[in-house]
């Protein structure tokens, strides 16, 4: 693999500049200029992009439920309502004649407008599943017609003039258009707000990690571009596919987190360098060849986790990895690029501004101190690593036994689909479907139609009407509407629109035999077709993740069984996020505290989401802590003293980076919107636990067990490594036993070549 700089030592002076330190630093100034320029054809670009983006996109296009969804729009649009206007006739009843007429002109205005097909109402048709059990409420239904952005342009267009009194009737505006049309508002005005709050807290965290306010304005401002630039490719992308609102909150969370987590490890040893008395350019071809190097193997490694997400049918999921491959790519892209240019101008004026000594009543700052606190810090982690590898076996057994039990709620998992009760409650198509659930027989508008295709008699839809009807679980059949060679039932659920039982009756109604063609549709039927879909396509989107991040770590350490514990372990730390979403979640626990309404499921695609992000994320730490052990292994020999030396070395580093993204998360879980909430929250607990617990536990005890059989490959392995592997750090002075053949004591870090950086390493 290409090395990201090589620094070369000369007989007769200080390393040069490798040829990709070379390439950024040549001209810093122009670089950053550049960038600027970029940044602000990126605002340009990526102005209005949640504008274009959609709500939806759980569904599979090629299912059956979707085929017979735009087969029934097409045929009959009033089959397949997404508006609903809930008309409340306050104490009067909705028989009243001054009630009925000025429904029938609210419905005459509707059908009116252009683009809406297929109005129907209760008072036109007296279905009794359109009037409310205590006659006070009833119901006007209709399809807006076209792609989501026209239809929901549409809906925007004539709510204003259909809400509010009108005469002796007040109308809210409900129906699965209003409900995702209300979403996207929400995320948009809950994302701003997370930005506000994200954006200076963690300042003040980069503050308190870095010492230097000037050292903790990088990270933060590789961020923005991160996001900036992303914002812009995503507004592309609608050009040309559909994306989901959703990704913008992705975007923003590891377009900070991630661009903070490179910008800390190669501040952090820039700075190292430059206390070694290196010069600015030095230092950045050093940061580059060992920090460097491990920020590109983070970035492929999360970029393959979300990259998985392609291989599902669903836009919802695809969005994802869309909006997370770009945000982490020029995460990476900038932490490569503008940081070093940045340093080579900064140089020492990276430690500028010193805000700790507002809290020295007026000491001066001692280099010394800073250098002693970051010592002491790492004796810390050093201690911890020590003490965990001398209790191996307790620590690893109780470590594990712990992360299964918090994940052992997730056995009791029920999927559902996103609804309005996503929304608070206060929301006004949440508040109208509220009261069609309570006050209304069966689910209108949440009913599953049937689409029948071919020639057929009366009396054979009769027949299939009957069987139908006697399906358990059905409430009433409506129907057949014929049209030609086509025609449609609907059938009513006794329960729920989604619930366990309207699941099953979708596989009745399926199997049901019939003299025509037969595609069942409607809210449970898109959600039966969205988790087979998945079912079908979860396997290859592990197995794609489990074989690139196996050969990715191989390629990092050359050794066999460090991929395989990396991979097992990262699987692990996910147990106690996974556990927390059914408790909460779908349980309700805490849910008066975190302010959401709770369905009794989780949402189908959420899972899977969740897990491709939070499994890149804690292989971002991890291969931030193997690199580090690995530099240290290949200096000494040493296993038990690379472990140790490791841990201490980027422990302090790893947790600062988990709280700060820990705080991002926390932030986009600030929304109202239950799904957006569930993300953040869950995969802030995820970070947090897996730097925490994983990195600082579990994963010293297992290699200490594993010892020095940690480092072994066999021999062509060995050979595929050296000739095409990614090591980090100087080229290492000859160690007996380098590679795992053979343990040394810390006594190695005295072998002459050893460099200055080093010597500062092997400090505390």
């Amino acid at each position: 693999m290409t090395e990201v700089s090589s620094p070369r030592r000369t007989d007769d002076g200080p390393p040069r500049p490798g040829g990709w330190t070379r390439f950024v630093t040549a001209r810093p100034r122009l670089s950053l200029f550049a960038a600027l320029v970029l940044t602000v054809l990126a605002v340009l670009a990526g102005g209005g992009v949640a504008e274009r983006l959609g709500s939806g996109g759980w569904e599979d296009p090629a299912a059956e439920s979707t085929y017979a969804t735009r087969a029934l729009e097409r045929e009959f649009p009033g089959s397949q309502p997404n508006l609903l206007l809930l008309v409340d006739a306050g104490s009067a009843s909705v028989d009243d004649p001054a009630v009925a007429a000025e429904a029938d002109r609210l419905a005459d205005r509707l059908a009116a407008e252009k683009g809406v097909a297929g109005v129907g109402s209760y008072w036109q048709s007296g279905s009794p599943s359109l009037r409310a059990e205590d006659g006070h409420e009833a119901l006007i239904a209709a399809r807006i017609t076209g792609e989501e952005k026209a239809a929901q342009e549409t809906l925007e267009r004539i709510a204003p003039a259909l809400r509010g009194t009108h005469g002796p009737v007040e109308v809210r505006i409900g129906g699965m258009l209003a409900v995702r049309h209300e979403m996207q508002t929400i995320i948009q005005e809950d994302l701003t707000r997370a930005e506000l709050i994200a954006l200076p807290v963690t300042l003040v965290l980069l503050v308190m990690v870095f010492g230097s306010a000037v050292a903790a304005l990088l990270p933060l401002g590789i961020g923005i571009v991160a996001i900036l630039g992303t914002n812009a490719l995503l507004r592309g992308l609608t050009e040309f596919t559909d994306v989901s609102v959703f990704a913008l909150n992705l975007t923003t969370a590891l377009g900070l987190g991630l661009a903070i987590d490179y910008a800390l490890f190669i501040v952090r040893r820039f700075r190292e360098e430059l206390a070694t008395g290196a010069a600015p350019v030095t230092a950045v071809g050093v940061t580059l060849r060992t920090a460097g190097r491990t920020v590109l193997f983070s970035a492929l490694t999360v970029a393959v986790s979300l990259a998985a997400m392609m291989l599902f049918p669903q836009y919802f999921l695809r969005s994802f990895a869309y909006a997370g491959i770009a945000v982490v790519l020029l995460a990476a892209a900038a932490a490569l690029i503008l940081l070093p240019a940045a340093l080579v101008l900064l140089g020492h004026r990276v430690n500028a501004l010193d805000v700790r000594r507002l809290f020295r009543r007026g000491r001066s700052p001692e280099p010394a101190d800073a250098e002693k606190g970051r010592a002491e810090a790492g004796a810390a982690w050093g201690r911890t690593a020590s003490l965990v590898m001398r209790r191996a076996p307790f620590f690893a057994l109780g470590t594990t036994a712990v992360l299964l039990l918090l994940g052992l709620p997730f056995l009791g998992v029920k999927f559902g689909t996103a609804d309005d009760r996503q929304l608070p409650s206060s929301a006004e198509s949440h508040v109208v479907q509220q009261h069609i659930r309570d006050g209304f027989p069966g689910s209108p508008g949440g009913g599953l139609e049937v689409l029948a295709e071919g020639r057929a008699t009366e009396a054979e839809y009769a027949d299939y009407k009957q069987r139908v009807a006697a399906l358990p679980g059905v409430l009433r059949v409506e129907g057949p509407l014929v049209r030609g060679d086509a025609a449609y039932f609907t059938v009513l659920p006794e329960g729920e629109a989604v619930d366990e039982p309207a699941q099953r009756l979708v596989d009745g109604l399926r199997a049901v035999d019939a003299p025509f063609d037969t595609a069942v549709t409607g809210t449970a039927a898109v959600l039966v077709d969205s988790k087979d879909a998945l079912a079908e396509r979860l396997p290859w989107a592990l197995a794609c993740i489990a074989v690139v991040t196996l050969l990715l770590v191989f390629l990092l350490t050359g050794s066999v069984l460090i991929p395989v514990q990396a991979v097992v372990l990262n699987a692990l730390s996910l147990t106690a996020m996974f556990g927390a979403v059914v408790w909460v979640f779908q349980d309700g626990h805490l849910s008066d505290l975190l302010g959401f309404t709770t369905t009794g499921s989780i949402e189908t695609t959420l899972p899977v989401l969740m897990f491709c992000v939070a499994f890149g994320l804690s292989m971002d730490y991890g291969v931030f802590l193997l690199s580090r052990i690995k530099e240290e292994h290949d200096r000494t020999g040493d296993h038990d003293e690379a472990v140790r030396h490791g841990l201490q070395r980027t422990g302090g580093l790893i947790t600062a980076a988990a709280v700060i993204l820990a705080v991002v998360m926390v932030a986009i879980g600030t929304s109202r919107v239950t799904n957006t909430k569930m993300l953040g929250l869950g995969i802030a607990l995820a970070v947090l636990m897996d730097a925490m617990v994983v990195r600082s536990l579990l994963v010293p005890a297992v290699m200490r067990l594993t010892g020095r059989a940690t480092w072994w490959a066999p021999a062509p392995l060995r050979r595929l490594h050296a000739r095409f592997g990614l090591g980090e750090g100087e080229e290492p002075a000859a160690a007996p036993g380098a590679g795992g053949t053979r343990e040394h004591g810390a006594g190695g870090g005295e072998q002459e070549g050893e460099s200055a950086r080093d010597t500062v390493a092997a400090r505390g």
